[in-house]
């Protein structure tokens, strides 16, 4: 298993989200994980990175690999300087619709990854953290 270093990726446009997606992708690859979980995290990533772009116009993907005692992964922070979330408990619950999409990003990317953690601020930002495990 070879072990990557961490790369952060500027989200300014969609073909930032691809980039994202593809460096994901292949860090995983790298790191062990099978097929299925690399797709997991290129979803997640691409859900996150959409939602930087749709929300807040622009921020930051941070991809690093993890290796503690308890186990190895991938970890993911998405970060901008939007808007923020004004009702995050009803996004997380699945009941919240901003209009402009199904509002499935964030609960989605929660569902498929092994750690998760989301700080908002209404008018500073977003952080999401997100961890996949290696099995």
């Amino acid at each position: 298993m070879t072990d990557p270093a961490a790369i952060t990726i500027d989200i300014v446009s969609e073909a930032d989200v691809v980039t994202a997606r593809m460096h994901g992708k292949e860090m995983a690859r790298q790191m062990g994980f099978g097929m299925v979980d690399q797709t997991r995290i290129a979803t997640g990533i691409s859900e996150l990175t959409r939602n930087i772009l749709q929300y807040a116009g622009t921020g930051q993907l941070t991809l690093r690999p993890l290796s503690t005692l308890h186990h190895c992964g991938l970890e993911i922070v998405a970060q901008d300087q939007g808007p923020g979330i004004q009702h995050l408990g009803r996004l997380l619950s699945g009941r919240a619709n901003s209009g402009r999409g199904l509002g499935l990003g964030i609960p989605g990317t929660r569902r498929l990854m092994d750690e998760f953690d989301i700080q908002s601020e209404v008018g500073h930002g977003t952080t999401v953290r997100c961890v996949k495990r290696l099995p």
